[in-house]
């Protein structure tokens, strides 16, 4: 057999293309499948969890999720008269889970000509379940921190539901159970067996009341928290060495997981612009009209 060059061997890395940014002390690899974040250091130090260039991105570490972030209850909801069956992704609790882009091939805008920033893109020409067209772009930049920006453009002849989501995990190279975490949120979601929401409760007073910070130690979070009060930003802290990653947005809500699938070695803060099964709820729902586009932005620093 003749022998495949190097170039040929990236092609098919279950990972995709590998994109190196770098600035500010900071290395960033974005990757072509799902247009995703591999991983993301500080001076060598780990502020993200990252997954090989070998490996799937297992737990959904760096994901972006279009067109909607978390969960649609049975794959199920009704938009402008017209009920809807998603596939069910997430088949042993029946429902359809973090959009329709993770596993995509994305390619890069840009020429790469600036090493501290990229573009990627990726046109979802829809499925059954989402019969909608969406020009999708993610841009990386890294200054003094790194700033992600995802915009999403309705680029088909109807309205089209929408939501915006991303899986980060905040790391400081330790387990979550002797971290410091800080964060502050008025309500969280209750979720049944399903994790379908039931009800909001407010978090002051409760186990998940981190404001002024304390340690994680066993508590276990996979919840989605709301009355973010504008700009938040949630701190993960060890406490012996004082290393520090923040990650900042602005969304109206964000969802919490202590990464048990990972060893509770890092934590999961995903912001997210609508609350889980939102498709079916409305509940801060965007609906993108043909031309309209809609931009999230959230940052993370060491």
């Amino acid at each position: 057999m003749d022998m495949l060059g190097e170039d040929w061997r990236m092609s098919v890395l279950p990972s995709g293309e590998q994109w190196i940014l770098r600035g500010g002390g900071y290395e960033a690899t974005v990757v072509s499948v799902g247009g995703g974040l591999r991983g993301l250091t500080y001076d060598g130090r780990p502020v993200l969890l990252a997954y090989g260039e070998d490996e799937l991105a297992h737990a959904g570490i760096g994901q972006h999720l279009f067109p909607w972030p978390n969960r649609i209850t049975d794959g199920e909801y009704t938009f402008n008269g017209v009920t809807q069956h998603l596939s069910l992704s997430e088949p042993a609790r029946r429902n359809a889970i973090h959009g329709l882009t993770r596993w995509a091939n994305w390619e890069r805008l840009d020429d790469g000509s600036d090493e501290s920033t990229a573009t990627v893109t990726h046109r979802l020409h829809g499925e059954p379940g989402y019969p909608h067209q969406l020009d999708l772009r993610v841009t990386y930049h890294l200054t003094d921190q790194l700033q992600v920006t995802a915009t999403a453009t309705n680029i088909g002849r109807t309205a089209a539901p929408y939501g915006y989501g991303a899986h980060p995990y905040l790391t400081v190279g330790r387990q979550l159970d002797e971290c410091v975490l800080e964060f502050e949120a008025a309500e969280r979601l209750e979720l049944s067996d399903r994790m379908a929401p039931t009800g909001s409760v407010p978090v002051a007073g409760s186990p998940y009341d981190f404001r002024g910070g304390r340690l994680i130690g066993s508590t276990v979070i996979d919840n989605a928290f709301t009355g973010l009060d504008g700009e938040w930003s949630v701190t993960l802290t060890d406490p012996d060495t004082g290393a520090r990653s923040v990650l900042t947005s602005n969304t109206k809500w964000m969802q919490l997981f202590t990464g048990e699938p990972v060893g509770r070695s890092a934590l999961a803060v995903e912001p997210m612009t609508c609350p889980p099964n939102a498709f079916s709820t409305g509940d801060d729902l965007i609906v993108l009209q043909p031309g309209e586009s809609h931009t999230t932005t959230f940052q993370v620093s060491a």
